[in-house]
């Protein structure tokens, strides 16, 4: 089977650091490989995963540019998916379009003929109410959880061949680090992530807590102190660096709770690993949850709230604790050593490896091409 994959031109595959979609491609097209699927992929010319083609409209992520003004930013999605277009419409060798590109995705792909699409949803879908209530019946598509499509439109919902949960390669990967006091919370700085709760419970439960991961694409404390000094800067403004800076930076104490900024590689992963426990007091529906799968796959218990995707991962009192409130999150807290880090571990294999997420889409791909 030959399958064009379309990452979009946001971040390199795999990301050099943050970036949720471009590491689910990076953690899906090995194993396709390694089944024998012939991979073009779409994506930035930076990519450096292995894969049998890449083609790009652009040399580098153009993730950067998000931030600023609609009309200087609406024609990026559409240069890279004109160029998606064209390398469609120059061959016939391929079977399938495993798209991963939002919105402009399906709604430039449903008015091609050409292979069919599978599309995968990676976000909240009451963002755009319009396109996804009257969603092209020509594609198909799939969801990262069943909550995710339990609140899609009906539209969406009838055009889905279901969930597919996200995985991570940790899962087949054996990393562990000397054991820590510290508890963390890793992935973007937002208020969806709920970041302002995980310190104010741990600076109430005298627990040490570690904030990993960067705010509006900055990286590192001294990016952020140069945008909340200068009112003039493009991301002053920005919501994810309001909240940091009105909601989050008052618990850093530099005793108890700290944000590093964002970290990646090895120092990543034994900072994860190292943790007794991974909060997710999540402040919306998460639809994929990459990063609880993550915490399982290196043996660190996962405690959150009871909201989205986070059930349909966590096996409440044997994988993980979930919560209803911040009162009862703050309880389980303090009861995270009841659970067997090697559970979490086993549970990360038998579900979230690359090899689980590979043989679902193929069953996903036949069924698209047999349509």
């Amino acid at each position: 089977m030959n399958v064009l994959v379309n990452a979009g031109p946001w971040l390199a595959v795999p990301p050099p650091g943050y970036g949720g979609i471009e590491n689910v491609v990076a953690t899906l097209v090995p194993a396709l490989r390694e089944r024998g699927v012939r991979v073009v992929l779409a994506s930035v010319g930076s990519s450096t995963l292995e894969v049998d083609e890449l083609i790009s409209a652009y040399d580098e992520g153009q993730f950067p540019h998000l931030q600023k003004p609609y009309n200087q930013v609406m024609g990026i999605a559409h240069a890279h998916q004109a160029r998606v277009v064209a390398e469609l419409r120059a061959r016939d060798d391929l079977d399938l379009v495993h798209d991963h590109l939002e919105v402009v995705g399906p709604a430039v792909l449903s008015a091609l003929a050409g292979p069919p699409v599978l599309h995968t949803l990676h976000w909240d879908l009451c963002k755009h109410p319009a396109f996804y209530g009257a969603f092209p019946q020509s594609i198909a598509v799939n969801g990262v959880s069943e909550s995710q499509l339990a609140r899609a439109p009906a539209a969406l919902r009838d055009a889905s061949l279901g969930a597919v949960h996200l995985a991570t390669p940790l899962a087949c990967q054996d990393v562990r680090a000397e054991p820590g006091e510290h508890l963390i919370v890793m992935g973007r700085v937002c208020r969806l992530k709920g970041q302002h709760v995980a310190a104010r419970i741990c600076q109430k439960l005298g627990l040490p807590l570690v904030l990993a991961g960067p705010v509006s694409g900055l990286q590192t404390r001294a990016e952020l102190d140069q945008v909340a000094q200068d009112p003039d800067h493009p991301l002053h403004g920005h919501p994810d660096v309001r909240y940091h800076l009105d909601q989050v930076s008052r618990y850093l104490d530099g005793d108890l709770v700290s944000w590093i900024g964002a970290v990646g590689g090895q120092a990543r992963d034994d900072l994860y690993a190292s943790a007794r426990a991974a909060l997710f007091p999540i402040q919306w529906d998460e639809p994929g949850g990459t990063a609880v799968v993550e915490a399982l796959a290196l043996g660190v218990p996962p405690v959150g709230l009871r909201r989205g995707c986070l059930p349909e991962i966590i096996d409440h009192g044997r994988t993980g604790f979930l919560a209803d409130t911040e009162e009862e999150l703050a309880e389980w807290v303090l009861r995270v050593g009841e659970l067997d880090p090697e559970e979490c571990r086993r549970e990360a294999r038998r579900r979230f490896s690359p090899s689980v997420m590979a043989e679902r889409y193929l069953e996903l791909y036949e069924t698209v091409t047999r349509r």
